[in-house]
């Protein structure tokens, strides 16, 4: 009884063996993908108005034939606030073929110019104060839960390519899915 009770028990071993070998090889052939990224397939951005804290506005269909990194962000959102130097080296970095818009849609101007105290940032910071185009885009690319932050890549087109609910982990990330997305060159590191 005892062999008959180990055959038992190898052959349970082999078949949870084969499922975890099954469940790692999806995986991998799906490179772990999270997910709260995806590819909206081209649904069009809609288009708003909003004030900036350079004091003029920005108009997303203004920008059409050029790239935007549309981000919504506030300070008291902690990965929000370490992806902003990621998002602005982008703004520099691209001289123009980009733009990166960080849409604060919490906070005041008075206290998002405190918060960057003398610097100017290269990227629009445009403020959402009663939060509707941040509502609007979360319901129309499925953040529901309204987290941040919420990254949109809208091409020349002004249609969403590709959406990140969360943080981006690094400059490194951001690069490589606006090599992805738009086809950008990524810049050598020094």
């Amino acid at each position: 009884m005892a062999s008959r009770m180990s055959k038992r028990t190898r052959l349970i071993i082999v078949i949870l063996t084969a499922a975890v070998l099954v469940a790692v090889g999806i995986a991998l052939s799906h490179g772990f993908s999270d997910p709260s990224d995806s590819t909206p397939q081209g649904q069009e951005a809609p288009d708003f108005t909003l004030s900036t804290t350079t004091g003029a506005n920005i108009t997303l269909s203004d920008l059409g034939g050029t790239p935007v990194v549309l981000n919504f962000w506030s300070i008291s959102c902690a990965y929000c606030r370490q992806q902003l130097p990621y998002l602005e080296n982008v703004a520099q970095q691209s001289e123009g073929e980009i733009e990166v818009i960080a849409v604060n849609m919490a906070d005041s101007a008075a206290r998002i110019q405190t918060f960057f105290d003398d610097y100017e940032p290269t990227m629009i910071v445009a403020l959402d104060e009663n939060r509707a185009t941040f509502v609007n885009y979360c319901q129309n690319f499925d953040n529901s839960r309204a987290y941040i932050p919420f990254t949109l890549f809208v091409d020349s087109e002004g249609m969403v390519q590709y959406k990140k609910i969360g943080a981006l982990a690094s400059e490194e990330a951001l690069w490589n899915t606006l090599h992805d997305v738009f086809g950008t060159a990524i810049p050598e590191t020094s």
